[in-house]
């Protein structure tokens, strides 16, 4: 641990002030990762609250086709990884440091995210059995992509940037539905039979998650890196010298235009989560842009910041938490310490309570960091 936050510095180029609706979104949705999604999830059924369950039903994957709210969260932490590259690329410049080390930096940083990454989702690591690992993992998506954005946002302007986003994303709907996979052929997009699970036999070895296919492997490598690409935009959008009402405008057209084309879009090509299908990736980036905007514009622009500061905790020390989570058992000292009190409650809603006492203490083991000023960094 060192006095230096995991993510880049995040100084607007015309402002030393911090931008706190970064940090806060981050930890918004590192929060529903760590712990209050799996916590709305069993909130389900338990109130005879129509709305209630409704809301639980958002935190459970689509089995194939089809979206809820849960599947937003990864998409939007890569989204604000590529915010966050925004600013720390522009601050380094800054200070005249040649491309070259930025270059060696990102991917020194992305073989880092890549190692834990496989022995997070691996632990314990069958070292002895190769074929058991895992290697597609979330550190190794938000590396990749973070790597990927770094060489083309210093070297393409941002139309051409974006340009890279529609050939990407066209390239891989033609690619899914013009590449004949064998003993299913060209354009099938099941569970079985789809050019991703194909290529992920054929090319990557260990152990798929889905058994056929894993959702974190190589071609969904390309439309998801599109998502950090799209964060950097809007890192510029921040950074620039529009105002804040002009800003907040732009983020918002940026995101009801993502959204509306993903709706069209996935008439035929159809929102898979899976399969990060090109609409997936715009309904994504769509949502991910009006949440910034509400989030810049209550926090930074209206103001409002002091109910923030319960996120910005978590996303200062988004790295730390989400590792923890894999390797520390919070519910087990949420029941250890506080089982006597909730251990009169109704059976049914036990679990309930030790999931919301692993939650706050999740967040007063991150805020000690944060007082102590101690932030892992890669």
């Amino acid at each position: 641990m060192t006095p230096v936050d995991m993510h880049p510095s995040m100084k607007n180029t015309a402002s030393t002030q911090r931008l706190a609706s970064i940090d806060a979104l981050r930890g918004f949705d590192m929060l529903m990762i760590a712990g209050a999604g799996s916590l709305f999830v069993q909130l389900g059924g338990k109130t005879d609250l129509a709305w209630m369950d409704a809301v639980a039903a958002q935190f459970k994957h689509p089995a194939w086709n089809g979206f809820t709210f849960y599947d937003f969260i990864f998409p939007l932490f890569l989204f604000m990884a590529g915010v966050s590259l925004s600013f720390s690329l522009n601050s380094t410049r800054h200070q005249e440091v040649a491309k070259s080390v930025l270059y060696k930096k990102a991917f020194k940083r992305m073989l880092i995210l890549i190692g834990l990454g496989i022995l997070y989702k691996n632990a314990p690591l069958p070292v002895f059995v190769p074929s058991q690992i895992r290697l597609g993992s979330v550190l190794g998506r938000i590396g990749f992509a973070g790597f990927i954005t770094t060489i083309l946002y210093l070297n393409v302007s941002s139309s051409g940037r974006m340009g890279w986003i529609a050939g990407i994303l066209l390239g891989y709907y033609a690619a899914l539905f013009l590449i004949p996979v064998p003993g299913f052929g060209a354009g099938d997009l099941s569970f079985e039979g789809n050019l991703v699970a194909w290529f992920d036999q054929q090319f990557l070895p260990g152990r798929l998650l889905q058994k056929t296919y894993d959702e974190l492997g190589l071609l969904t490598q390309l439309p998801a890196l599109c998502l950090t690409m799209l964060g950097a935009f809007a890192g510029d959008i921040l950074r620039g010298d529009r105002s804040g009402r002009q800003k907040l405008t732009l983020l918002v057209v940026l995101g009801v235009g993502g959204i509306v084309l993903a709706l069209l879009w996935g008439m035929h090509f159809p929102i898979n989560k899976h399969l990060w299908t090109s609409s997936f990736i715009l309904l994504t980036g769509g949502m991910a842009f009006l949440s910034l905007a509400l989030f810049y514009g209550v926090i930074d622009v209206l103001g409002f910041k002091k109910w923030s500061f319960v996120f910005q905790v978590i996303g200062m020390n988004s790295l730390t938490i989400y590792l923890l989570n894999g390797f520390v058992d919070f519910k087990y000292t949420s029941a250890r310490l506080f089982g006597g009190i909730y251990g009169r409650a109704p059976e049914a809603w036990q679990s309930v309570w030790q999931n919301l006492g692993a939650l706050v203490l999740v967040w007063l083991f991150l805020y000690f960091l944060h007082r102590n000023k101690l932030f892992l960094k890669v």
